[in-house]
């Protein structure tokens, strides 16, 4: 399977969208198509076996658009803006002349006065010829409307633009057949021209346009701030010379140099020099991290005091942040479950209006009223019915809300990960790396009478300078923190399953658990301290000299800080918290009374999480995993939302749906208000994008009229009204950007 994104060339609404997304996916090889009007692109998954993207490009042609393969970022957001220049020169030149064109039209009916030689009274056919010349310009501005509609329209794919199209050109028409027939002597029809009408419905439209042009660019500011943060220029170090060259030159093998305060160019390996690197646009911890010869280097982290050499690892897309921001665009670019129902309302809407306004032309033309009334009634109709604020209600809120995600530190991998989440009514936590650090420290030290803490911890950092055992990495890095020296090894023994043996200065020393020291006949006083510490979560190492224990040292994966909050704040959010480990029951027990958790289950291997998580499943519960990504990955899969908890360099697990980049659980609890805000931001973006067509048409068509009242929707108000509807939709989007942690 290959999956393409491409820029579509054409779309103007939400059915523009559905006709392109149709006609691929009905394509034999095609497995998968979504349409993002708001990005407008094209994300397509299909068989090379069965089809080509040759076959797709010229498929989309057939029905009017066109499919461009994607161009750098930055063309792209070269291009989008130079559209919306282009949409405000043109809307700036359609205000020029409708301006007067209203003055002349409206003038009259409102008081105001006009030049004798174009008065509606004494110059008619001077009155509407001014008119038609005022006219023509804006539609000459608004071309597009045309040529696009009409073209939609004659492949029976009719689109938004078809309505405008149908409806302006109804009205200049029939301003163009009154004229003439004002030329012949029957001046009355001076009196119902209808041009200011194509011309403000064509200004109020582009107008609009050019808003939702605007609005729309502001939904993807959260890609353009990562895509920022990459540097545009490195320094190549090639037989002693320094040379700047693009971003884009740098190959894997290169040299590269470094400065104090410039960004990490690419993700690397430090192969001269030391420093401090800010990695907090990727981990989110604000303290700088000491790396020194051999260790790994992120791309646009900040190196913060020394100078560098690295060699580049990874470059360009393959590059940790460019995994961040193609996981983001195609979130960005992947529809919710939601969005169906207004895809195939778009779908189906444009076929029904066009059915609605010849059916209320010819209600009111059988009811007797005149030909330019039920003109009026006709073009307010197709004017007002404007899909697409339903088609933007939907992908317009995802774009903000992964956009907005990601900015957080939270990779929502799609619309359906970003639905479902707000689902969720149990959450099953891993133990090790999600609610505790993932690596053991050293938490208490108990010393006998006549030795101190301090060298209980010396003499066995001393010992276990020999091994590889993690608990024996604690206490050296225990002593380290404390600036302890060690000492000198001159015989060393590692007994599987118990400890170590060591000789240090002369004397023999002993580090290990009850089975080793259960032998020593001092034992039995120490027994005690041991089984404390074990029932709180912890392991006992003790250190022996000549076969008699003299200290006693707990290590233990220490509960991270934010855990506790976390779990307090999945609570209070109504949803069920459940610990899941490989960890015997004692240890598990003792974690979780220690965060709030009661329901645990431990003594569980990788391989039975996902039967775990099934079993909640077929209880009806919508469950969240949240694990490390790694041996978590089958319990991700099958969690309703797999959630993978982490550092940037973790990004790239394919099996969650979401990454906590910055290693907190409280992050999760965050994913879920986010979901839950968006869910809420789409809803009321529906209701109004559907409570406007079905209040607006009705009204539109006359129905008010017909039942006494005296009102009737003026095609100019319609046209506001349709423009106001689109952008009040990404407006409301919009607000998720204030959306706090």
């Amino acid at each position: 399977m290959k999956k393409e994104r491409y820029l579509v060339e054409g779309m103007t609404c939400a059915a523009c969208a559905v006709s392109v997304e149709k006609q691929v996916k009905k394509m034999p090889g095609v497995i998968e198509a979504n349409v993002n009007l708001t990005t407008e692109r094209l994300s397509v998954a299909y068989d090379e076996a069965k089809v080509s993207a040759e076959k797709i490009k010229k498929s989309v042609v057939s029905i009017g658009y066109k499919l461009k393969n994607e161009s750098t970022r930055d063309e792209n957001g070269d291009r989008q803006a130079k559209n919306a220049q282009i949409l405000l020169r043109k809307v700036l030149i359609a205000f020029v002349f409708v301006i007067p064109l209203l003055y002349v039209a409206m003038g009259p009916m409102i008081g105001l006065s006009l030049p004798e030689f174009i008065s509606v009274d004494s110059h008619p056919w001077r009155y509407a010829f001014i008119q038609i010349l005022l006219t023509i310009p804006i539609i000459g501005a608004g071309y597009q409307f045309y040529t696009s509609g009409f073209s939609k329209l004659f492949r029976l794919k009719p689109n938004m633009d078809s309505l405008v199209a149908i409806g302006t050109s109804a009205a200049f028409i029939y301003g163009v057949v009154a004229l003439v027939l004002i030329s012949l002597g029957q001046h009355h029809y001076a009196h119902n021209l209808y041009f200011e009408s194509a011309g403000v419905i064509i200004s109020l439209v582009m107008l609009g346009k050019y808003f939702e042009a605007r609005s729309k660019g502001r939904t993807t500011e959260a890609i353009k701030k990562l895509m920022n943060l990459t540097p545009k220029t490195a320094v190549l170090v090639k037989d002693g010379q320094e040379t700047v060259i693009s971003i884009d030159d740098v190959r894997v093998g290169d040299l590269l140099l470094v400065k104090p305060g410039e960004r990490i160019p690419v993700d690397g390996e430090i192969v001269f020099g030391n420093s401090m690197i800010d990695e907090s646009m990727l981990t989110g911890e604000s303290i700088p991290v000491d790396k020194a010869l051999g260790d790994q280097v992120i791309g646009a982290t900040i190196n913060k005091n020394g100078f560098l050499k690295i060699k580049a690892v990874k470059v360009g897309k393959d590059t940790v942040l460019a995994q961040i921001i193609r996981l983001v665009e195609e979130a960005q670019g992947s529809k919710a479950p939601i969005a169906k129902l207004a895809d195939s309302i778009s779908g189906i809407f444009v076929p029904i209006v066009f059915g609605v306004a010849l059916l209320s032309f010819g209600a009111w033309m059988l009811a007797g009223k005149s030909f330019s009334f039920s003109l009026v009634v006709m073009i307010s109709v197709l004017v007002i019915a404007c899909p697409c604020a339903l088609g933007l209600a939907t992908p317009t809120a995802i774009m903000v809300g992964t956009g907005r995600g990601a900015e957080l530190g939270i990779l929502i991998k799609g619309g359906e990960a970003l639905e479902i989440t707000h689902k969720t009514t149990t959450v099953i936590l891993d133990k090790t790396g999600t609610i505790t650090e993932g690596h053991p420290v050293v938490t208490d030290v108990f010393a006998t009478e006549g030795h101190s803490q301090q060298q209980i911890i010396q003499l066995a950092a001393s010992a276990e300078k020999g091994s590889e055992h993690p608990l024996g990495e604690a206490i050296i890095k225990e002593a380290e923190s404390l600036g302890l020296g060690l000492s000198e090894l001159t015989d060393f023994d590692a007994v599987p399953g118990e400890g170590i043996k060591a000789d240090i200065s002369g004397k023999k020393i002993w580090v290990g658990n009850e089975k080793m020291m259960g032998s020593f006949s001092d034992f039995p006083k120490f027994k005690e301290l041991g089984v404390k510490y074990s029932e709180k979560g912890k392991t006992a190492m003790f250190v022996a000299q000549g076969k008699k224990i003299i200290g006693v040292i707990a290590v233990a994966d220490i509960i991270k800080k934010s855990s506790l909050r976390a779990v307090e704040k999945f609570r209070s959010l109504g949803i069920k918290v459940v610990m899941i480990t490989g960890d015997n029951r004692r240890t598990a027990l003792a974690i979780a009374e220690e965060v709030g958790i009661e329901n645990v289950l431990s003594e569980v291997l990788p391989t039975e999480k996902a039967s775990e998580i099934k079993k909640f499943q077929e209880r009806g519960e919508v469950v969240m995993m949240v694990g490390d990504g790694i041996n978590d990955a089958l319990a991700l899969v099958q969690a309703d939302v797999g959630v993978a908890i982490g550092s940037g360099t973790d990004i790239a697990m394919d099996a969650a749906d979401i990454v906590l980049m910055h290693n907190d659980l409280q992050d999760a609890v965050t994913a879920i208000r986010l979901s839950r805000k968006t869910i809420v931001n789409i809803k009321q973006n529906l209701f109004w994008a559907f409570a406007y067509n079905v209040i607006g048409i009705p009204i539109a068509a006359g129905i008010l009229y017909a039942f006494g009242l005296d009102v009737l929707l003026n095609p100019m108000l319609a046209a506001l009204a349709m423009a106001f509807s689109s952008v009040s939709v990404v407006t409301n989007s919009l607000r998720l950007r204030r959306f706090k942690e």
